[in-house]
Protein backbone atom coordinates (compact mmCIF):
# COMPACT_ATOMS: atom_id res chain seq x y z
CA UNK A 1 0.00 0.00 0.00
CA UNK A 2 2.86 2.37 0.77
CA UNK A 3 4.15 1.79 -2.76
CA UNK A 4 0.77 2.64 -4.23
CA UNK A 5 0.56 5.88 -2.21
CA UNK A 6 4.00 6.90 -3.44
CA UNK A 7 2.90 6.40 -7.05
CA UNK A 8 -0.16 8.63 -6.52
CA UNK A 9 1.92 11.37 -4.94
CA UNK A 10 4.50 11.15 -7.71
CA UNK A 11 1.75 11.71 -10.28
CA UNK A 12 0.69 14.86 -8.46
CA UNK A 13 4.30 16.07 -8.45
CA UNK A 14 4.54 15.52 -12.23
CA UNK A 15 1.42 17.62 -12.73
CA UNK A 16 2.92 20.39 -10.59
CA UNK A 17 6.12 20.36 -12.64
CA UNK A 18 4.04 20.56 -15.81
CA UNK A 19 2.59 23.91 -14.71
CA UNK A 20 6.03 25.47 -15.12
CA UNK A 21 5.67 24.93 -18.88
CA UNK A 22 2.17 26.53 -19.05
CA UNK A 23 1.36 30.09 -20.10
CA UNK A 24 0.71 32.65 -17.39
CA UNK A 25 -2.99 32.82 -18.28
CA UNK A 26 -3.34 29.08 -17.67
CA UNK A 27 -1.19 29.04 -14.56
CA UNK A 28 -3.91 29.88 -12.10
CA UNK A 29 -6.31 27.26 -13.45
CA UNK A 30 -3.53 24.67 -13.66
CA UNK A 31 -2.40 25.50 -10.13
CA UNK A 32 -5.95 25.03 -8.86
CA UNK A 33 -6.20 21.74 -10.72
CA UNK A 34 -2.85 20.61 -9.38
CA UNK A 35 -3.77 21.57 -5.83
CA UNK A 36 -7.00 19.62 -6.13
CA UNK A 37 -5.16 16.63 -7.56
CA UNK A 38 -2.59 16.79 -4.78
CA UNK A 39 -5.34 17.00 -2.18
CA UNK A 40 -7.10 14.00 -3.72
CA UNK A 41 -3.81 12.13 -3.87
CA UNK A 42 -3.19 12.95 -0.24
CA UNK A 43 -6.64 11.69 0.71
CA UNK A 44 -6.08 8.54 -1.35
CA UNK A 45 -2.67 7.97 0.21
CA UNK A 46 -4.10 8.42 3.70
CA UNK A 47 -6.93 6.01 2.94
CA UNK A 48 -4.50 3.48 1.48
CA UNK A 49 -2.22 3.80 4.47
CA UNK A 50 -5.12 3.23 6.85
CA UNK A 51 -6.24 0.22 4.80
CA UNK A 52 -2.71 -1.16 4.77
CA UNK A 53 -2.39 -0.74 8.52
CA UNK A 54 -5.71 -2.52 8.93
CA UNK A 55 -4.57 -5.36 6.70
CA UNK A 56 -1.25 -5.65 8.51
CA UNK A 57 -3.06 -5.70 11.84
CA UNK A 58 -5.39 -8.43 10.59
CA UNK A 59 -2.44 -10.43 9.30
CA UNK A 60 -0.70 -10.08 12.66
CA UNK A 61 -3.70 -11.44 14.55
CA UNK A 62 -3.49 -15.11 15.38
CA UNK A 63 -6.36 -17.54 15.79
CA UNK A 64 -5.56 -18.07 19.48
CA UNK A 65 -5.29 -15.48 22.24
CA UNK A 66 -1.82 -14.48 23.41
CA UNK A 67 -0.42 -16.38 26.39
CA UNK A 68 1.91 -14.56 28.77
CA UNK A 69 5.35 -16.11 28.75
CA UNK A 70 5.29 -16.83 32.47
CA UNK A 71 1.94 -18.64 32.14
CA UNK A 72 2.96 -20.84 29.27
CA UNK A 73 3.34 -24.62 29.52
CA UNK A 74 4.51 -26.74 26.62
CA UNK A 75 4.12 -30.48 26.21
CA UNK A 76 6.60 -32.49 24.14
CA UNK A 77 5.92 -36.06 23.02
CA UNK A 78 9.04 -38.08 22.14
CA UNK A 79 9.30 -41.54 20.61
CA UNK A 80 12.45 -42.33 22.64
CA UNK A 81 14.40 -40.83 25.52
CA UNK A 82 16.58 -37.93 24.31
CA UNK A 83 19.19 -38.83 26.91
CA UNK A 84 19.85 -42.19 25.27
CA UNK A 85 21.57 -41.16 22.07
CA UNK A 86 22.45 -38.63 19.41
CA UNK A 87 19.66 -39.39 16.96
CA UNK A 88 16.20 -38.16 16.08
CA UNK A 89 14.72 -37.58 19.52
CA UNK A 90 17.92 -36.05 20.87
CA UNK A 91 17.94 -33.52 18.03
CA UNK A 92 14.30 -32.56 18.58
CA UNK A 93 14.92 -32.13 22.28
CA UNK A 94 17.96 -29.97 21.63
CA UNK A 95 15.60 -27.77 19.63
CA UNK A 96 13.29 -27.55 22.63
CA UNK A 97 16.23 -26.65 24.87
CA UNK A 98 17.33 -24.03 22.36
CA UNK A 99 13.83 -22.55 22.30
CA UNK A 100 13.82 -22.37 26.11
CA UNK A 101 17.10 -20.51 26.09
CA UNK A 102 16.03 -18.17 23.30
CA UNK A 103 12.77 -17.23 25.01
CA UNK A 104 13.79 -17.49 28.66
CA UNK A 105 11.41 -20.27 29.70
CA UNK A 106 11.89 -22.21 32.92
CA UNK A 107 12.39 -25.98 32.96
CA UNK A 108 9.09 -26.31 34.86
CA UNK A 109 7.29 -24.93 31.80
CA UNK A 110 8.30 -27.91 29.64
CA UNK A 111 6.46 -31.21 30.16
CA UNK A 112 8.18 -34.12 28.41
CA UNK A 113 6.64 -37.49 27.69
CA UNK A 114 9.41 -39.83 26.54
CA UNK A 115 9.39 -43.34 25.06
CA UNK A 116 5.89 -42.96 23.61
CA UNK A 117 5.64 -45.49 20.79
CA UNK A 118 4.12 -43.97 17.70
CA UNK A 119 2.41 -47.26 16.89
CA UNK A 120 0.54 -47.39 20.22
CA UNK A 121 -2.55 -45.17 19.88
CA UNK A 122 -3.50 -45.60 23.54
CA UNK A 123 -0.06 -44.59 24.77
CA UNK A 124 -0.03 -41.55 22.49
CA UNK A 125 -3.46 -40.41 23.61
CA UNK A 126 -2.63 -40.92 27.29
CA UNK A 127 0.60 -38.93 26.97
CA UNK A 128 -1.17 -36.01 25.31
CA UNK A 129 -4.03 -36.02 27.81
CA UNK A 130 -1.53 -36.01 30.66
CA UNK A 131 0.12 -32.93 29.17
CA UNK A 132 -3.23 -31.18 28.97
CA UNK A 133 -4.11 -32.17 32.54
CA UNK A 134 -0.79 -30.70 33.66
CA UNK A 135 -1.75 -27.38 32.08
CA UNK A 136 -0.07 -27.44 28.68
CA UNK A 137 -1.52 -25.00 26.16
CA UNK A 138 0.83 -26.19 23.39
CA UNK A 139 1.80 -29.75 22.47
CA UNK A 140 4.64 -30.60 20.11
CA UNK A 141 4.27 -34.16 18.82
CA UNK A 142 7.57 -35.08 17.24
CA UNK A 143 6.96 -38.37 15.41
CA UNK A 144 5.03 -39.31 12.28
CA UNK A 145 2.73 -41.81 13.99
CA UNK A 146 1.35 -39.19 16.40
CA UNK A 147 -0.50 -37.42 13.60
CA UNK A 148 -3.97 -39.00 13.81
CA UNK A 149 -4.19 -38.67 17.59
CA UNK A 150 -3.24 -35.00 17.29
CA UNK A 151 -6.04 -34.56 14.80
CA UNK A 152 -8.62 -36.23 17.04
CA UNK A 153 -7.63 -34.45 20.27
CA UNK A 154 -7.41 -31.07 18.53
CA UNK A 155 -11.16 -31.29 17.93
CA UNK A 156 -11.76 -32.23 21.55
CA UNK A 157 -9.53 -29.49 22.98
CA UNK A 158 -10.00 -26.39 20.77
CA UNK A 159 -8.07 -24.18 23.21
CA UNK A 160 -4.91 -26.29 22.98
CA UNK A 161 -2.45 -25.94 20.11
CA UNK A 162 -1.31 -29.23 18.59
CA UNK A 163 1.79 -28.94 16.39
CA UNK A 164 2.87 -32.15 14.68
CA UNK A 165 6.34 -32.86 13.34
CA UNK A 166 6.95 -34.66 10.00
CA UNK A 167 3.32 -35.13 9.00
CA UNK A 168 0.95 -33.38 6.61
CA UNK A 169 -2.40 -32.98 8.36
CA UNK A 170 -3.86 -29.81 9.90
CA UNK A 171 -7.34 -28.50 10.71
CA UNK A 172 -7.07 -24.77 10.06
CA UNK A 173 -7.91 -24.02 13.70
CA UNK A 174 -5.55 -25.36 16.38
CA UNK A 175 -3.63 -28.14 14.64
CA UNK A 176 -0.72 -27.65 12.24
CA UNK A 177 2.35 -29.49 11.03
CA UNK A 178 6.02 -28.67 10.64
CA UNK A 179 8.87 -30.21 8.69
CA UNK A 180 11.74 -29.19 6.46
CA UNK A 181 13.45 -29.97 3.17
CA UNK A 182 15.87 -32.47 4.67
CA UNK A 183 16.25 -33.96 1.21
CA UNK A 184 18.37 -30.90 0.36
CA UNK A 185 20.88 -31.92 3.03
CA UNK A 186 20.69 -35.58 1.99
CA UNK A 187 21.70 -34.59 -1.53
CA UNK A 188 24.86 -33.02 -0.12
CA UNK A 189 25.73 -36.07 1.97
CA UNK A 190 25.29 -38.18 -1.15
CA UNK A 191 28.10 -36.14 -2.71
CA UNK A 192 30.37 -37.00 0.23
CA UNK A 193 29.52 -40.69 -0.07
CA UNK A 194 29.93 -40.78 -3.84
CA UNK A 195 33.40 -39.29 -3.63
CA UNK A 196 34.48 -41.62 -0.82
CA UNK A 197 33.33 -45.05 -2.00
CA UNK A 198 35.91 -47.36 -3.58
CA UNK A 199 33.60 -50.31 -4.28
CA UNK A 200 30.81 -48.12 -5.73
CA UNK A 201 28.46 -49.92 -3.35
CA UNK A 202 26.78 -47.69 -0.78
CA UNK A 203 24.41 -49.13 1.82
CA UNK A 204 21.39 -47.24 3.17
CA UNK A 205 19.58 -48.30 6.35
CA UNK A 206 16.01 -47.05 5.84
CA UNK A 207 13.26 -46.98 8.44
CA UNK A 208 9.79 -47.13 6.88
CA UNK A 209 8.45 -47.22 3.33
CA UNK A 210 7.06 -43.68 3.43
CA UNK A 211 7.47 -40.75 1.01
CA UNK A 212 9.75 -39.01 3.50
CA UNK A 213 12.16 -41.94 3.61
CA UNK A 214 11.97 -42.74 -0.11
CA UNK A 215 12.43 -39.10 -1.06
CA UNK A 216 15.40 -39.02 1.29
CA UNK A 217 17.34 -41.87 -0.24
CA UNK A 218 16.34 -40.68 -3.71
CA UNK A 219 17.92 -37.30 -2.95
CA UNK A 220 20.99 -38.99 -1.46
CA UNK A 221 21.37 -41.11 -4.61
CA UNK A 222 21.02 -38.08 -6.88
CA UNK A 223 23.77 -36.31 -4.96
CA UNK A 224 25.96 -39.39 -5.21
CA UNK A 225 25.35 -39.70 -8.96
CA UNK A 226 26.24 -36.06 -9.54
CA UNK A 227 29.86 -36.90 -8.69
CA UNK A 228 29.98 -40.67 -9.25
CA UNK A 229 27.47 -42.01 -11.79
CA UNK A 230 28.86 -45.54 -11.45
CA UNK A 231 27.92 -45.92 -7.79
CA UNK A 232 24.77 -47.70 -6.59
CA UNK A 233 22.77 -47.24 -3.38
CA UNK A 234 21.52 -50.48 -1.82
CA UNK A 235 18.53 -49.80 0.46
CA UNK A 236 17.38 -52.15 3.17
CA UNK A 237 14.38 -51.37 5.41
CA UNK A 238 14.09 -51.98 9.13
CA UNK A 239 10.32 -51.24 9.04
CA UNK A 240 10.70 -49.38 12.31
CA UNK A 241 11.45 -45.77 13.20
CA UNK A 242 13.50 -46.93 16.16
CA UNK A 243 15.01 -50.34 16.74
CA UNK A 244 18.64 -50.18 17.84
CA UNK A 245 19.26 -53.91 17.37
CA UNK A 246 17.64 -54.12 13.96
CA UNK A 247 19.45 -51.01 12.76
CA UNK A 248 22.76 -52.67 13.57
CA UNK A 249 21.74 -55.96 11.95
CA UNK A 250 20.61 -54.18 8.80
CA UNK A 251 23.89 -52.28 8.55
CA UNK A 252 25.83 -55.52 8.99
CA UNK A 253 23.85 -57.14 6.17
CA UNK A 254 24.71 -54.26 3.83
CA UNK A 255 28.36 -54.42 4.84
CA UNK A 256 28.36 -58.14 4.08
CA UNK A 257 27.30 -57.22 0.52
CA UNK A 258 30.49 -55.21 0.08
CA UNK A 259 29.15 -51.73 0.78
CA UNK A 260 31.96 -49.45 1.95
CA UNK A 261 29.79 -46.46 2.92
CA UNK A 262 26.72 -46.82 5.16
CA UNK A 263 24.12 -44.07 5.14
CA UNK A 264 20.94 -44.10 7.17
CA UNK A 265 17.44 -42.87 7.85
CA UNK A 266 17.02 -44.34 11.31
CA UNK A 267 17.44 -43.14 14.85
CA UNK A 268 20.58 -44.58 16.42
CA UNK A 269 24.26 -44.34 15.54
CA UNK A 270 24.54 -48.13 15.33
CA UNK A 271 24.97 -48.18 11.52
CA UNK A 272 27.91 -45.79 11.87
CA UNK A 273 29.45 -47.88 14.63
CA UNK A 274 29.07 -50.98 12.45
CA UNK A 275 30.85 -49.20 9.58
CA UNK A 276 33.70 -48.17 11.84
CA UNK A 277 34.15 -51.70 13.14
CA UNK A 278 34.49 -52.94 9.53
CA UNK A 279 37.02 -50.26 8.66
CA UNK A 280 34.76 -48.41 6.21
CA UNK A 281 32.79 -45.17 6.25
CA UNK A 282 29.34 -43.75 6.84
CA UNK A 283 26.89 -40.84 6.76
CA UNK A 284 24.70 -40.57 9.84
CA UNK A 285 21.46 -38.70 10.40
CA UNK A 286 19.90 -36.09 12.70
CA UNK A 287 23.10 -35.09 14.48
CA UNK A 288 26.85 -35.16 13.96
CA UNK A 289 27.66 -38.82 14.60
CA UNK A 290 31.40 -38.29 14.35
CA UNK A 291 31.39 -38.54 18.12
CA UNK A 292 30.01 -42.09 17.84
CA UNK A 293 32.23 -43.26 14.98
CA UNK A 294 35.17 -40.86 14.66
CA UNK A 295 37.13 -43.08 12.25
CA UNK A 296 34.19 -43.74 9.91
CA UNK A 297 31.76 -40.85 9.87
CA UNK A 298 31.88 -38.42 6.94
CA UNK A 299 28.96 -36.05 7.55
CA UNK A 300 25.22 -36.20 8.23
CA UNK A 301 22.00 -34.39 7.37
CA UNK A 302 21.13 -32.46 10.53
CA UNK A 303 18.20 -30.51 11.90
CA UNK A 304 18.07 -27.23 13.79
CA UNK A 305 14.61 -27.81 15.26
CA UNK A 306 15.07 -24.81 17.53
CA UNK A 307 14.33 -22.60 14.51
CA UNK A 308 10.77 -23.96 14.35
CA UNK A 309 10.14 -24.25 18.09
CA UNK A 310 11.36 -20.74 18.81
CA UNK A 311 9.27 -19.30 15.99
CA UNK A 312 6.06 -21.08 16.98
CA UNK A 313 6.31 -20.43 20.72
CA UNK A 314 7.12 -16.76 20.17
CA UNK A 315 3.99 -16.52 18.04
CA UNK A 316 1.94 -18.11 20.83
CA UNK A 317 3.28 -15.53 23.28
CA UNK A 318 2.58 -12.69 20.85
CA UNK A 319 -0.89 -13.95 19.96
CA UNK A 320 0.07 -14.27 16.28
CA UNK A 321 0.16 -18.07 15.99
CA UNK A 322 -1.81 -19.51 13.08
CA UNK A 323 -2.39 -23.14 12.06
CA UNK A 324 -0.10 -22.81 9.06
CA UNK A 325 1.89 -25.62 7.53
CA UNK A 326 5.59 -25.04 8.10
CA UNK A 327 8.12 -26.41 5.64
CA UNK A 328 11.43 -24.61 5.99
CA UNK A 329 14.53 -24.97 3.86
CA UNK A 330 18.30 -24.99 4.07
CA UNK A 331 18.20 -21.26 3.38
CA UNK A 332 15.89 -20.85 6.41
CA UNK A 333 18.42 -22.61 8.64
CA UNK A 334 16.26 -25.58 9.60
CA UNK A 335 18.29 -28.21 7.71
CA UNK A 336 21.97 -28.54 6.93
CA UNK A 337 24.82 -31.04 7.13
CA UNK A 338 27.23 -31.59 10.00
CA UNK A 339 30.84 -30.42 9.60
CA UNK A 340 32.82 -32.57 7.19
CA UNK A 341 35.15 -34.91 9.05
CA UNK A 342 38.77 -35.72 8.36
CA UNK A 343 37.56 -38.94 6.73
CA UNK A 344 36.12 -37.19 3.65
CA UNK A 345 37.79 -37.58 0.27
CA UNK A 346 39.79 -34.77 -1.27
CA UNK A 347 37.58 -32.29 -3.10
CA UNK A 348 34.48 -33.06 -1.02
CA UNK A 349 34.24 -29.63 0.57
CA UNK A 350 34.46 -27.85 -2.78
CA UNK A 351 31.87 -30.08 -4.45
CA UNK A 352 29.43 -29.73 -1.57
CA UNK A 353 29.83 -25.98 -1.34
CA UNK A 354 29.11 -25.57 -5.05
CA UNK A 355 25.91 -27.60 -4.73
CA UNK A 356 24.92 -25.84 -1.51
CA UNK A 357 25.15 -22.42 -3.15
CA UNK A 358 22.74 -23.50 -5.88
CA UNK A 359 20.28 -24.97 -3.38
CA UNK A 360 20.32 -21.99 -1.02
CA UNK A 361 19.94 -19.51 -3.88
CA UNK A 362 16.96 -21.44 -5.25
CA UNK A 363 18.71 -22.16 -8.53
CA UNK A 364 18.45 -25.90 -7.87
CA UNK A 365 16.23 -28.05 -5.62
CA UNK A 366 17.31 -31.69 -6.15
CA UNK A 367 14.30 -33.22 -7.93
CA UNK A 368 14.82 -31.71 -11.36
CA UNK A 369 14.51 -33.32 -14.77
CA UNK A 370 15.48 -35.25 -16.64
CA UNK A 371 14.79 -37.84 -13.94
CA UNK A 372 14.38 -41.61 -14.32
CA UNK A 373 13.24 -44.34 -11.97
CA UNK A 374 15.29 -47.46 -11.33
CA UNK A 375 13.43 -49.35 -14.05
CA UNK A 376 14.40 -46.83 -16.72
CA UNK A 377 11.07 -45.01 -16.91
CA UNK A 378 11.30 -41.26 -17.33
CA UNK A 379 9.65 -39.48 -14.41
CA UNK A 380 10.49 -35.91 -15.38
CA UNK A 381 11.62 -34.34 -18.62
CA UNK A 382 14.31 -31.67 -18.75
CA UNK A 383 11.77 -28.88 -18.28
CA UNK A 384 10.17 -30.32 -15.16
CA UNK A 385 10.87 -30.41 -11.47
CA UNK A 386 9.29 -31.56 -8.25
CA UNK A 387 8.73 -28.82 -5.72
CA UNK A 388 8.44 -30.66 -2.44
CA UNK A 389 6.36 -28.30 -0.34
CA UNK A 390 4.37 -29.01 2.80
CA UNK A 391 1.18 -29.49 0.81
CA UNK A 392 2.84 -32.39 -0.92
CA UNK A 393 2.37 -30.74 -4.29
CA UNK A 394 4.74 -30.76 -7.20
CA UNK A 395 5.24 -28.39 -10.08
CA UNK A 396 5.82 -28.68 -13.81
CA UNK A 397 6.47 -25.39 -15.53
CA UNK A 398 4.68 -23.63 -12.69
CA UNK A 399 1.55 -25.80 -12.76
CA UNK A 400 0.51 -28.35 -10.10
CA UNK A 401 1.22 -31.99 -10.99
CA UNK A 402 1.60 -35.25 -9.14
CA UNK A 403 3.11 -37.32 -7.62
CA UNK A 404 3.56 -35.58 -4.30
CA UNK A 405 6.39 -35.56 -1.77
CA UNK A 406 4.96 -35.26 1.73
CA UNK A 407 1.32 -36.21 1.32
CA UNK A 408 2.08 -39.76 0.40
CA UNK A 409 2.61 -40.09 -3.32
CA UNK A 410 6.35 -39.73 -4.07
CA UNK A 411 6.95 -43.45 -3.93
CA UNK A 412 9.12 -43.98 -6.99
CA UNK A 413 12.76 -45.02 -6.65
CA UNK A 414 15.30 -43.16 -8.76
CA UNK A 415 17.87 -44.68 -11.07
CA UNK A 416 20.90 -45.93 -9.18
CA UNK A 417 18.94 -47.29 -6.19
CA UNK A 418 18.31 -50.97 -5.54
CA UNK A 419 15.92 -52.13 -2.82
CA UNK A 420 17.07 -55.23 -0.95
Amino acid sequence: MRKFASIVLSAAMVMALATGCSSSSDSANTADTTAAAAAEAGDAAEADTEAAEGTEAADAEGVMPAIAKEDLKIGVIHITDPAEGSGYTYTHDQGIVGMQQNLGLDDSQIIRKNNVSDTDATAIENAMRECIEEGCQVIFATSWGYMDICEALADEYPDVIFSHGTGYKSNGVNFNNYFGRIYQARYLTGIAAGLKTETNKIGYVAAMQTPEVIGGFDAFALGMQSVNPDAVVYVKYTNSWYDATLERQTADALLDMGCDVIAQHCDTANPQIAAQERGVWGCGYNADMTVDAPEAHLTAPVWNWGAVYTMEVQEVIDGTWKPEKIFLTMADGLVDISPLSKNCAEGTAEAIEAAREKIVSGEFDVFEGPLYDNEGNQILDENSCFVADIEGTSAKAGEPITPAFIAGELMFVVKGVEIQ
